[in-house]
């Protein structure tokens, strides 16, 4: 497929997903680094409070709340 025909099957909404090669994808600066956060006894008090507040369990809810 030429460069203009992906382009207007893209600009037409067809589907495109055949010519894509999805097991090379991937996200731009999506990927994931483990770290290692040490927060203030006031903060970690906060956070479950929080956590509690929305019916979580706090220490999942400190990763998404860290978001």
């Amino acid at each position: 497929m030429k460069t203009e025909e992906f382009d207007k099957a893209f600009d037409d909404s067809s589907d495109i997903t055949p010519y894509l090669d999805l097991d090379k994808a991937r996200r731009i600066k999506q990927q994931h680094k483990r770290v290692n956060v040490d927060f203030p006894v006031w903060m970690i008090d906060s956070l479950d409070k929080k956590a509690t507040r929305l019916g979580g369990i706090a220490p999942v809810g400190y990763k998404n709340m860290a978001r």
